[in-house]
């Protein structure tokens, strides 16, 4: 989801990339692909957010070079990849096999998959694909592309947490739209109409951005700056829109049915308990069906990857995995 787009704030000094790309992947996409590390690295690749936020210079900051070659790209229409914001052959299938076009462009045999809340559910839904080429997987804020996990998340666990917040999302929806308040969104997202799809786009994103924090700094919407159509629109709400509306492009239950795939495939998966977005229980059935994985719970923490303990976590699952494939 969407505020995975958040970089880490720390200085990315001594992580330049050691090759950067655009690759052409087909359908008219050309993807931007760099390397950092070191050339005969333990391979690794990231998995950004959104869908649509595109990666950023801080996540190389999760894997030490002097062990690793990680590979981060931007997915079709996100960040520097081009066309931008293209909804074009743009699906999880494609995406998938755009990893392994990287992978094989590149040389990699096996690679360690990283990747958090939307990026989770691309991590899975290429080991799911291609467990032959996965050495092992770590996951954070684990979202599997359900529609029970955004009615969760924008529905039910919105109006227990922040009924005002609730109310003021239901506010720019007419009265029949609120019966299916998502399905409403989305649709107007992608009306052509600037007038219609700019506060929509920009509300969903500003809902999303507090329900991603643990102490947000506000609360409620701000209805003239949702309607300021000199606002830029965010990057990934037209991108989500696309893929939710969609049911993520995948089967019902998709990712969890075929948990089974990943049968000898080591994964550790950082959870946030007070995560709205992505909440504890997804993890802990995905663990309960992966026995090779390691579910940890970080006490205090949401959804973002800023929050307490989540950075730290997350980097010390990256280093775990250099001394077990190093």
């Amino acid at each position: 989801m969407a505020p995975d787009a958040e970089p880490v704030p720390l200085p990315a000094t001594g992580f330049a990339p050691l090759t950067q790309t655009m690759l052409p992947v087909g359908d008219g996409h050309e993807l931007y692909v760099e390397t950092v590390g070191r050339a005969d690295g333990i391979p690794a690749v990231y998995l950004h957010g959104g869908p649509g936020s595109g990666c950023q210079p801080d996540h190389r900051k999760f894997f030490d070079p002097s062990r690793y070659r990680a590979v981060l790209f931007d997915q079709r229409g996100a960040g520097r990849s081009l066309p931008k914001g293209s909804r074009e052959a743009n699906t999880t299938p494609h995406l998938v096999a755009d990893m392994e076009l990287i992978r094989q462009n590149l040389g990699i045999e096996r690679w360690l998959v990283v990747g958090g809340s939307w990026g989770a559910t691309l991590a899975l839904a290429y080991g799911q694909t291609h467990p032959e080429h996965v050495s092992g997987i770590v996951l954070r804020a684990t979202f599997l592309g359900t529609r029970e996990e955004l009615n969760w998340a924008f529905v039910e666990g919105l109006s227990r947490f922040y009924p005002a917040l609730h109310d003021d999302f239901l506010s720019l929806l007419t009265e029949n739209e609120r019966t299916r308040p998502l399905e409403a969104y989305f649709a107007r997202i992608h009306s052509p109409d600037p007038q219609i799809a700019g506060p929509a786009t920009r509300a969903y994103a500003d809902t999303e951005r507090i329900l991603s924090e643990s102490a947000p700094a506000q609360t409620r919407l701000d209805f003239t700056s949702i309607n300021n159509l000199s606002r830029p629109l965010p990057a990934t709400g037209l991108m989500e829109a696309h893929y939710f509306a969609n049911d993520s492009f995948m089967a019902p239950g998709q990712l969890m049915a075929n948990a089974g795939r990943l049968a000898g495939i080591p994964g550790i998966i950082i959870q946030g308990r007070y995560d709205l977005l992505c909440p504890p229980k997804t993890a802990a059935a995905l663990a309960a069906r992966w026995p090779d994985a390691q579910l940890r719970i970080i006490d205090r923490a949401g959804h973002q990857i800023t929050e307490p303990g989540i950075t730290e976590a997350l980097k010390a699952a990256i280093a775990e995995f250099a001394a077990r494939l190093g």
